[in-house]
């Protein structure tokens, strides 16, 4: 039985135009180095050769890695689930750090998708894993590298 990886529209999206990329342009353009490098004749000595190998092979690699996910895939659309205020997979959390009154936001993803920067974390992040159930107006202690942190979910958006 094949575990469900789930993931967002964007998230889906996202690796299909990569799919598309790697398929499309990045593979018939490394097959074509091939082709150039073993006209220049001995491939033992032949540097353009090898690393257009390694590279045919990092693509092949990655085509199957996202092929892969994407048969996984259970894709939620969030939109479409009605807004109880309860912190789900896809939606939109504004927090509230009640020591420093620092407000964050994040949006809980898929794993490919994570990206702290972009306010985006994985639904297998140890503050995903804690928000995960909780409701707009609860607080949350959410342990981290330099201790506990208390945070109050002020709204769940699904957008």
């Amino acid at each position: 039985m094949t575990t469900r990886v789930p993931m967002t529209i964007k998230g889906e999206a996202s690796l299909r135009e990569e799919l598309r990329q790697l398929k499309s342009v990045d593979r018939p353009e490394v097959i074509q180095a091939i082709a150039d490098a073993r006209a220049h004749g001995d491939l033992k000595e032949n540097a353009e050769y090898h690393a257009a190998r390694d590279q045919q092979g990092f693509i092949e690699g990655r085509i199957q890695e996202i092929e892969s996910k994407l048969s996984a895939a259970q894709v939620i659309d969030v939109t479409s689930i009605e807004n109880t205020g309860k912190v789900i997979f896809g939606t939109t959390v504004k927090l509230l750090n009640v020591e420093t009154d620092e407000q964050v936001t994040y949006q809980i993803t898929g794993e490919d998708e994570a990206d702290i920067k972009g306010g985006k974390i994985s639904i297998s992040s140890p503050i995903a894993r804690a928000l995960v159930g909780k409701s707009e107006g609860d607080v949350v202690a959410i342990r981290v590298p330099s201790g506990t942190v208390e945070y109050e979910i002020e709204e769940v958006e699904h957008i």
